[in-house]
């Protein structure tokens, strides 16, 4: 797959701010796209079906759909996903297990349900993840163990299809979207710990890793981002004391007083 007009192309959650992007430039390069969404409509001039991801029964159908109106399928990119604040030293709660059925799952049995016709079509999937996935932040627990979850299932899939099927990740850094808006509410704003970057970034690495000639196994949306997957693969103690320090600094700084998930690790680092 090294060019895009005539691929026939499914995107999840195609109203997102991804999501709308991607399927805009997708079809600008001539590439037939059906979006798959909550929200049903149009995008960009591409049809968005209906679907709630996390019905089980319900995506075969909405997958099924979708490839009948392309008349096969050669691309998949998983991009629906959700965010929000969970600190690992609390139990898991609805907004935990939303995070799990959306990040994961609902890229799991979407996948599944348009194997056939990727196999068929030597095709491609790519999974849109988070640089999470490799280096966590504290207070997101859900959001990080999701998207490693999501790395762990595109290794095992690349293992079982990766002869017929292309499988990438995506690793974009924090992007301003209403996926952290659950998160800033609660006094956790990323500000300080990660750097912004543009939405196109995001989209061209996409583009990067459906045209190249090869599947690429990672991609990173920045010279940065490659930088801290390196970091976080081969020397994850390194890693882990720049967080640490970056985290130390905002509550030293009062940036987390009015964060109530947060008390307790405010406390634990001023009562050391």
């Amino acid at each position: 797959m090294t060019g895009l007009a005539g691929r026939r192309v499914i995107v999840t959650g195609a109203r997102g701010t991804f999501g709308r992007q991607l399927c805009a430039t997708l079809h600008a390069a001539g590439a037939r796209v059906v979006g798959l969404d909550r929200c049903p409509g149009t995008t960009a001039g591409v049809v968005v079906l209906g679907c709630d991801l996390t019905d089980a029964p319900a995506v075969p159908v909405a997958v099924r759909a979708a490839v009948d109106r392309l008349g096969g399928l050669d691309l998949l990119i998983n991009n629906a996903g959700v965010g929000g604040p969970a600190p690992a030293e609390l139990p898991p709660d609805d907004a935990v297990r939303q995070q799990l059925e959306v990040n994961l799952l609902a890229a799991w049995r979407t996948t599944a349900a348009a194997l056939p016709d990727l196999i068929a079509a030597r095709g491609r999937v790519i999974f849109v993840a988070s640089r999470m996935a490799v280096l966590p932040l504290p207070l997101a627990a859900a959001y990080g163990v999701s998207k490693r979850a999501l790395v762990g299932y595109a290794d095992a899939l690349r293992h079982e299809v990766g002869t017929h099927v292309g499988v990438s990740v995506i690793y974009p850094s924090m992007v301003a979207s209403p996926i952290h808006d659950s998160t800033a509410a609660a006094g956790l704003s990323l500000s300080g710990v990660s750097r912004p970057e543009p939405v196109r970034g995001v989209v061209a690495a996409v583009l990067r890793a459906a045209t190249a000639r090869r599947a690429p196994r990672d991609v990173a949306t920045t010279r940065r981002g490659r930088l801290e997957l390196a970091l976080a693969r081969h020397a994850p103690g390194v890693a882990d004391r720049l967080v640490r320090r970056a985290v130390a600094a905002r509550i030293a700084a009062g940036d987390l007083d009015a964060a109530p998930l947060a008390a307790g690790m405010v406390h634990r680092h001023r009562d050391r």
